[in-house]
């Protein structure tokens, strides 16, 4: 609360314009009713004091939907972790989420700094409301202020940063015989004290859980197969710069207990993500050649103030570095201030509405990290809640630096701001304090809009859904309803899309104002975006006038063609993509390397979006009909671009960044690219991105540098012994596997390895690659009939692969009661790691899990599992995450996919002006290689000629029509002979 003693300095570094924008703007604490006089400040007399006061209601953004971890799981908990996580023993198996009593602390919390807030001598009022909307997953809790502007957003600075935002749950894997002692099932004491003495000094709760199903890609077939994770899990619950910070050190000391030393040094925070390079290109060239693990801190740590009690913040120009020896963390070091040392920086500064900011800041930071790893820039943002719109990047190229504030400036969307003002009310009509913190309350909780009331005008930001949302509630609000009221809603567009939402001559925006008695205007023309005002005299108009408009605004999707096709797709004086233009009213354009800062850049910059489809959103479905041309225009090999992401261990990263020549070279031979995640994220998935048609091939040759085992326990006996010793195993069998399933198999005996009844057993050791990981079925068969032709009976003990599931009717075949039927045997579950069944599960947990939990040796876990009950045994935790083997086209946002009305006239639909054409796209002749292989997407045709047919006849501009148009009077292909 020191902060809220300030709050008389605060407001003397606050804008000195804040409120003083023109009335129309419904800015807070101006009436649009009221005589200005020329020195923008109503007359005031000392008789008559002038009430300044305002009502701002916004969302706390609690993840009050997180749910602790199941109890089945956890091992072991810091102190009072699990009180806090899940619910007491007594409560309903039906009580939701939100109710747990981390989540109900932080409600408790919240509600008393707003309580002191209103006991201060500061004439400002707090109160907190706590609703569960039927639209919400959780529970919603907002906040409305009462008080001056001023005093106002400075009291919501204080909450916001004094306030858990934002909690979430990452995880660590790590080998279980790191932190237990199998054989005597035990957690080992300096382990549990190290996740202790984290947890205190970063301020977060600490589970350590057992093993896991996690997805596995087989070779070329792309399936997801699952299988039991050998790996235990650190899950680490807290806000997102008290997590980050407990997951580094919790991955330091797992390299610690490697056996790795740990050093590190400091470096200017804007400059990490510099230093780090596209892609993080630099950090991993360095670690592959130092053998080196880098920990960069957050990149922004500076933007948020809250810290939990009595916890320690990152140093956030604090870089940790883990080695095998002191000589390789001082190459490190040396490299990475080479790298700094070569910096060419560049600076762009922009402006953003402030409301925008806080919405990246409070919901979007996830997005942000992954552009300013795309691009190598560095983005610093106005801390949170400060009200500052400047916004500055920095970057090693101009060109990265402005591809940078393009994604920026478009990762919220459709940034919304409106203004309903209201004629005065009758007296009696007019709410009370109580029932307009009560509406705001509402408004807000079902919009997840910001709002503000100032005498007789709502101002509202937030996304579109948002404030339209808020919109359609503040209509629905009796006084509001029968008085007179004007709508303003202000819509924030990049300035290329003026040449199109406007149309020729303003055509489009004219016909909406005639069709929905609205008012449009654009303002605040800037480098990168413009408003669109949308003003209306009623909520039905601006809700009819607001459609039309987002109707017209641009939907877009973006993929990247090799340069060297575009001539071929463009066609000669532009005829063939011109044609499909028409074909689909969609407007495209290309850019080549020279457009995007000249040759000789990285391999990345070939590999970027360099093809925009853009037509209005009630035309979107055509994207993809056009992409869909454009790409048949293109060699197999260079087809669309996709990702998939393939699950290795993370520790085996460093492994194979040893190895990085290879990958390159395998980058190279399938035209792909592939992407390791950063080191303090400790994630297992390797991303590899690359024509559709190369990345299986990418992702099989991969695969194979990656090992993989299987153990497969039978139980001992003489025969089988001499079966494995005898030559023609040895000498027979053994290379056969390798020769015909490329896999190796060796004999273990483990003493500790026992069959149910207590007997002794072997072990046969499957090693492989895991391209291959499917030959391992086939592999286990032909061992297991060779050893029955032998004589012996194997008994499977752990580790079988059963075949799948036929596709034939033995199911049905228990319900005919026939004795010249066969019944359907069960199925038998395994622990393939191919396959998601498992037969040894319960064994497991009899045998390691039970261990730990006996009494006497971790009594303190029992004591606690016996004492909650888990409030996440929900369906939405899911298990396994399906392979993201999609376009990278389909993540691009297509805004609206609404239809226009039916019977409109085709004016300027796409915003360009394309001149007429004779020729249709001709159908281009694709030869194969020579070889009978055809490589083209397309079916080859004799000759490269083109069709004709005759000009047009229309009396409309030549623009083109969307494929709703029926008075186009554009006329169908022509079928008739080629000449």
């Amino acid at each position: 609360m020191n902060k809220l003693a300030n709050m008389r300095h605060w407001s003397e570094r606050m804008s000195p314009n804040f409120g003083m924008s023109r009335p129309n703007m419904g800015m807070p604490g101006i009436n649009p009713h009221q005589k200005i006089t020329p020195q923008g400040a109503p007359p005031i007399t000392p008789t008559q004091p002038v009430d300044t006061s305002i009502h701002y209601s916004f969302n706390v953004p609690f993840a009050s939907e997180l749910a602790g971890p199941d109890t089945e799981d956890i091992l072991y908990a810091t102190a009072d972790a699990v009180m806090r996580w899940t619910h007491p023993e007594d409560a309903p198996d039906d009580v939701p989420v939100f109710e747990l009593p981390v989540h109900a602390h932080n409600l408790a919390h919240l509600r008393k700094i707003c309580k002191e807030i209103s006991q201060t001598q500061l004439v400002i009022d707090a109160h907190v409301l706590s609703t569960v909307p039927k639209h919400a997953r959780g529970q919603v809790t907002t906040v409305c202020l009462s008080g001056t502007p001023d005093m106002v957003h400075n009291t919501r600075e204080t909450i916001l940063n004094e306030t858990p935002l934002s909690l979430r749950c990452t995880t660590v894997d790590v080998e279980g015989d790191l932190v237990c002692d199998l054989a005597a099932g035990v957690l080992k004491k300096p382990v549990t004290d190290v996740l202790d003495d984290i947890s205190v000094y970063c301020g977060v709760d600490i589970f350590l859980l057992g093993p896991k199903l996690t997805p596995v890609v087989d070779g070329l077939n792309g399936d997801v197969e699952l299988r039991r994770d050998q790996r235990w899990r650190v899950a680490i619950y807290g806000d997102l710069l008290s997590s980050e910070h407990a997951k580094t050190r919790v991955l330091i000391h797992i390299d610690r207990l490697l056996g790795r030393i740990v050093d590190g040094l400091k470096l200017e925070l804007s400059l990490h993500q510099l230093v780090c390079g596209r892609n993080r290109k630099n950090i991993k060239l360095i670690e592959s050649t130092t053998n080196t693990a880098i920990y960069f801190p957050p990149p922004f740590s500076q933007m948020y103030r809250y810290c939990p009690p009595n916890a320690k913040r990152r140093d956030p120009q604090e870089i940790f570095i883990t080695g095998e020896n002191p000589q390789s963390i001082e190459m490190a070091k040396i490299k990475l201030r080479e790298v700094f040392n070569q910096l060419r920086i560049y600076v762009k500064d922009v402006a953003l509405p402030s409301a925008k900011i806080d919405n990246i800041l409070l919901s979007r930071m996830d997005k942000v990290r992954k552009i300013l790893e795309a691009n190598g820039t560095f983005i610093l943002f106005p801390p949170l809640a400060s009200r500052q719109t400047a916004v500055r990047v920095q970057a090693t190229e101009n060109l990265h630096a402005e591809r940078t504030v393009r994604e920026l400036m478009a990762l919220v969307g459709q940034f919304y701001t409106s203004s309903w003002w209201i004629s005065q009310p009758e007296t009696r009509q007019f709410p009370s304090p109580n029932d307009i913190r009560t509406m705001l309350g509402d408004i807000c909780a079902n919009s997840d809009a910001d709002v503000c009331f100032d005498k007789l005008t709502f101002a509202i930001t937030g996304s579109d859904e948002a404030v339209k949302s808020a919109l359609m509630v503040i209509s629905h609000i009796k006084f509001v309803a029968q008085s007179q009221y004007q709508i303003r809603v202000k819509i924030e567009l990049a300035n290329e899309h003026k040449e199109f939402v406007s149309g020729k001559k303003n055509g489009k925006i004219n016909k909406i104002m005639g069709q929905s008695n609205v008012q449009i205007m654009f303002d605040n023309f800037g480098e990168y975006n413009f408003n669109i005002d949308v003003v209306a005299q009623n909520y039905e108009s601006m809700k009819q006038g607001l459609g039309l408009v987002e109707q017209e605004m641009p939907a877009s999707i973006s993929f990247h063609v090799p340069d060297q096709y575009h001539k071929r797709i463009i066609g000669i004086g532009g005829q063939h993509i011109q044609r499909i233009m028409k074909k689909h009213s969609v407007f495209v354009k290309f850019s080549n390397a020279m457009d995007r800062g000249g040759m000789g850049r990285e391999d990345d910059d070939n590999r970027v979006d360099n093809v925009i489809c853009r037509t209005p959103a009630r035309n979107a479905q055509n994207l993809e009909l056009v992409k869909t041309e454009i790409l048949e225009m293109v060699d197999r090999v260079d087809s669309e671009v996709t990702a998939q992401v393939v699950n290795v261990d993370r520790l085996y990263h460093r492994q194979l960044l040893t190895r990085l020549a290879e990958i390159e070279a395998l980058e190279k031979k399938w035209n792909c690219k592939i992407v390791f995640p950063s080191t303090e994220q400790a994630s297992d998935e390797v991303t590899i991105t690359g024509p559709q048609w190369q990345v299986p091939m990418c992702v099989d040759e991969f695969l194979g540098m990656v090992p993989d085992n299987h153990e497969l326990v039978l139980a001992r006996s003489p025969p089988l012994i001499k079966f494995l010793e005898s030559p023609e195993f040895v000498h027979s069998i053994v290379p056969k596997l390798k020769k015909q399933h490329e896999v190796d198999v060796t004999v273990h005996e483990i003493a500790e390895e026992r069959t149910e009844e207590g007997g002794p057993t072997v072990t046969l050791l499957w090693t492989f690659t895991r391209n291959h990981a499917g030959e391992l079925r086939d592999a286990i068969d032909f061992l297991q009939a060779q050893i029955t032709t032998g004589g012996v009976e194997p008994v499977v003990v752990r580790g079988s692969l059963p075949r799948p599931k036929s596709d034939t009717f033995e199911d049905s075949l228990p319900f005919f009661d026939s004795k010249l039927l066969q019944h359907a045997p069960a199925s038998i579950a395994t622990d393939s790691p191919t396959k998601p069944s498992f037969d040894d599960v319960a064994r497991e947990r009899s045998t390691i899990f039970d261990r730990l939990r006996k009494p006497g040796s971790m009594s303190t876990i029992s004591s606690f599992l016996d004492r909650r009950k888990n409030s996440s045994h929900s369906a939405n935790n899911s298990l396994f995450k399906g392979s993201s083997n999609v376009s990278k086209s389909s993540l691009i946002s297509i805004e609206s996919t609404r239809s226009f009305n039916a019977d409109r006239n085709p004016w300027n639909d796409s915003g360009v002006n394309l001149p007429e054409e004779d020729n249709p796209w001709p159908a281009r002749a694709f030869v194969s290689n020579g070889n009978g292989a055809d490589h083209k997407l397309a079916i080859p045709q004799p000759g490269d000629v083109t069709p004709r047919h005759n000009t047009r006849q229309s009396a409309d501009s030549g623009r083109p029509s969307t494929s709703h148009s029926t008075n186009s009077g554009y006329p169908g292909p022509h079928l008739g002979p080629f000449r």
